[in-house]
């Protein structure tokens, strides 16, 4: 986290901005919602233990109810074109809980390709490897990114 810590991305729909500790009431509350639990496969947490999430998510040295409005796509293309564009990277991969259609669909309609699908843990793996062609699209797609210095406090979360 510590490479992109001052990095704010402005798309059309989303603000991109670091998770700092000033987030972690609003993330802990919408993590309460047993759907988004199921969604994410995700494991309710004490606000404490959300905490001490979020201090190791910023420390990791290798680390990024408004469904429908595009908003996900939005977020994963400008995650994408930032990977792609200032950390060089050429393979993504996502791993969806099977039940997740909308998810699934969404990184599908992103070019990515499933590649294995884990009945043990009911989930799906979907991978994309960035062609120069599937590097131009996604360039495309984000021309109208904006990277900006994030100052904590800086970018209110919906």
């Amino acid at each position: 986290m510590r490479l992109n810590q001052n990095t704010l991305l402005l798309g059309k729909k989303v603000v991109l901005v670091p998770y700092t500790s000033e987030h972690v009431p609003r993330y802990h509350e919408w993590m309460k919602s047993e759907e988004l639990q199921r969604l994410t496969a995700s494991e309710p947490l004490t606000l404490e233990q959300e905490y001490a999430m979020q201090h190791s998510w910023r420390e990791d040295q290798d680390k990024p109810s408004c469904r429908g409005r595009g908003f996900g796509t939005e977020a994963v293309l400008m995650m994408m074109s930032y990977g792609v564009t200032k950390l060089g990277l050429t393979k993504f991969e996502a791993k969806i809980g099977q039940e997740n259609e909308p998810s699934i669909r969404m990184f599908q309609k992103l070019h990515f390709e499933q590649v294995a699908v884990s009945s043990i843990f009911q989930e799906v793996t979907l991978r994309l490897t960035v062609s120069q062609a599937e590097r131009q699209w996604l360039l495309e797609q984000t021309s109208h990114m904006e990277e900006q210095l994030y100052r904590e406090g800086s970018a209110e979360p919906c």
